[in-house]
């Protein structure tokens, strides 16, 4: 069975960062694309950062700069240091692992809070 377990969030003010993990089980780790995305109430899932074994991160606009995706293949974790933190950033952080449209699995994701 397949567990993916984010920590880290937290409350922060502007300006602050945080360090998110999120550690899974169950899978070959290094086989899949790792994903950060967040979701704010109201508000639709978007797409943080993305980074597959061996490639290049890829992250949304309005994270660039600020924030850096990594993984560990040994700890079967991936991680996503957020910097610059602003109140807009504010939301549930989810992981997410996959190969395909068949085969991915998500967290349960982790509380952001953002105060300014």
């Amino acid at each position: 069975q397949v567990h993916l377990v984010e920590s880290g969030g937290g409350l922060v003010q502007s300006g602050g960062s945080l360090s998110l993990s999120c550690v899974a089980s169950g899978i070959v780790f290094a086989n899949y694309v790792t994903d950060w995305y967040r979701q704010a109430p109201g508000k639709q899932r978007e797409l943080v950062a993305s980074k597959s074994n061996g490639g290049s991160p890829n992250y949304a606009d309005f994270v660039k700069g600020r924030f850096t995706i990594s993984r560990d293949n040994a700890k079967n974790t991936v991680y996503l240091q957020m910097n610059s933190l602003k109140p807009e950033d504010t939301a549930v952080y989810l992981c997410t692992v996959w190969k395909n449209l068949d085969d991915d699995y998500w967290g349960q994701g982790t509380q952001v809070t953002v105060f300014s």
